[in-house]
């Protein structure tokens, strides 16, 4: 399969003090809101770790632009809500061994 047609996760996380679990939800629903409607976002795992003190998410995209073009618009956002210290990593999804694995995308089939 060529690289260009496979999705792309992007797993991003940072420091952050909380809110956490319920509390997060609710100051960020608006938010949630707004990251499913980005082009080429296929789904976000919203990610909280609160006795490393860290947050983030595991994104889903069509493509490496699209995964390319979120990242740059949300590292600027997240700048000006002063949060640093990303740790960013975007890998190509490989279908078939994800989908031995139970990954529920086209191109991915569930062995026998």
């Amino acid at each position: 399969m060529s690289t260009a047609t496979r999705p792309i996760l992007v797993h991003i996380d940072f420091p952050h003090a909380g809110p956490w679990g319920a509390a997060l939800a609710d100051a960020c629903a608006g938010l949630a809101r707004s990251i499913a409607t980005e082009p080429g976002l296929r789904w976000k795992a919203w990610l909280e770790d609160e006795a490393a003190g860290r947050a983030g998410g595991a994104y889903l995209f069509d493509s490496r632009e699209a995964a390319e073009r979120y990242l740059a618009m949300h590292r600027e956002r997240l700048a000006q809500w002063g949060i640093t210290g990303l740790r960013v990593v975007i890998s190509e999804v490989n279908l078939p061994l994800s989908g031995i694995t139970g990954l529920p995308l086209p191109g991915t089939a569930v062995a026998a």
